[in-house]
């Protein structure tokens, strides 16, 4: 997927997670404000998250160095150890997600302990005009799977609670 998809991935990914955790159930504007605040603190995260992993074009492999279950792991502990950078995981993992549905190539998830590269191979090239159009799917299903885990699961208000829910 090219930057483009990754921004219009967290962008949307922020809209409809901030209505998923702000569950507004009428609409009033004390709700709709409460629904934009968490919109925006979702936002600057989740777009961050969504365009470290690509940083490795400028150093090291693309698609290897930064694409990779270390990284992630790093980004979903930091919250634990630091108290920060919450949310920031779930761009991440929902890059890594759109470069192996939504491309060709795949990323080598298991790097540094193997340069092999996983992907399904429905995805599209980065210059497809079905590009934009993938992204969206993908998205509605990512929004679907959080929205899903948010209310039968466990609540993603923030991530270390959740995590030492889990006893992580």
């Amino acid at each position: 997927m090219n930057k483009k998809g990754h921004v219009l991935n967290a962008a949307l990914l922020s809209v409809g997670l901030g209505v998923v955790l702000a569950a507004p159930t009428t609409l009033t504007a004390e709700t709709a404000l409460v629904t934009a605040e968490t919109i925006a603190k979702l936002s600057v995260p989740v777009v961050l998250g969504a365009l470290f992993p690509d940083v490795d074009t400028a150093f090291g492999k693309h698609r290897k160095t930064l694409h990779n279950a270390f990284v992630l792991g790093i980004f979903v502990g930091f919250p634990l150890v630091f108290d920060n950078l919450y949310f920031v995981w779930i761009g991440i993992a929902t890059h890594y997600l759109l470069d192996v549905v939504g491309s060709r190539r795949g990323i080598a998830f298991l790097y540094p302990l193997t340069s092999q590269e996983w992907g399904l191979p429905s995805g599209v090239t980065t210059s497809s005009k079905y590009a934009d159009l993938v992204t969206v799917v993908v998205t509605g299903v990512e929004l679907a799977a959080l929205g899903a885990f948010h209310v039968y699961v466990m609540p993603l208000g923030n991530t270390a609670g959740a995590l030492n829910a889990v006893g992580i």
